[in-house]
């Protein structure tokens, strides 16, 4: 068994202090530790993207990112993207008026890369986007709806200089 060390980060801007196993996932410690469950466990290799968040705000792959390496950091998940009771967060209100969603377990790190997107200053370029979002794997959607709720979004940003 390996032992636990403190851990100290900020998750959805709350600040949360903990103790860590050495080899905890930091998906381990959202979803079983948090209760943060909105992000979601696929494959477990880095792969599919389910389970995508951002650490100080760059998109990250949880289910290969310890805990530990999280130290001092800030994570946002999901359920700290909009308030349960609020409006939708505008990639979220793209995603539903361009169709990109459907069995929704895909959507959580899509929501998250999206956001990521949006914060990297990406031009409204179709090939760009599909380059950032090829490491998120949607089964149902066949990508088209999340192409154009993204294209939708960085588009007026490529506009506006300010």
């Amino acid at each position: 068994m390996n032992p636990t060390l403190p851990l100290h980060l900020q998750v959805n801007g709350q600040a949360v202090a903990c103790e860590a196993d050495a080899s905890r996932s930091l998906l381990e410690m959202l979803r079983e530790d948090l209760g943060l469950t909105g992000t979601h466990q696929g494959c477990d290799t880095a792969q599919c993207g389910a389970c995508t968040v951002l650490v100080n705000q760059r998109p990250v792959k949880s289910c290969n990112r310890l805990a530990l390496q999280c130290a001092g950091q800030a994570v946002q998940t999901i359920e700290g993207v909009a308030p349960a009771d609020g409006p939708l967060h505008p990639v979220q209100e793209a995603l539903r008026a361009h169709h990109g969603l459907q069995c929704g377990f895909c959507t959580p790190g899509l929501v998250m890369r999206l956001i990521a997107l949006l914060d990297e200053g990406a031009a409204p370029d179709e090939a760009a986007v599909r380059e950032a979002l090829s490491g998120n794997l949607c089964r149902c959607t066949g990508y088209e709806g999340i192409v154009q709720a993204a294209l939708s979004l960085l588009q007026p940003l490529a506009r506006d200089p300010a």
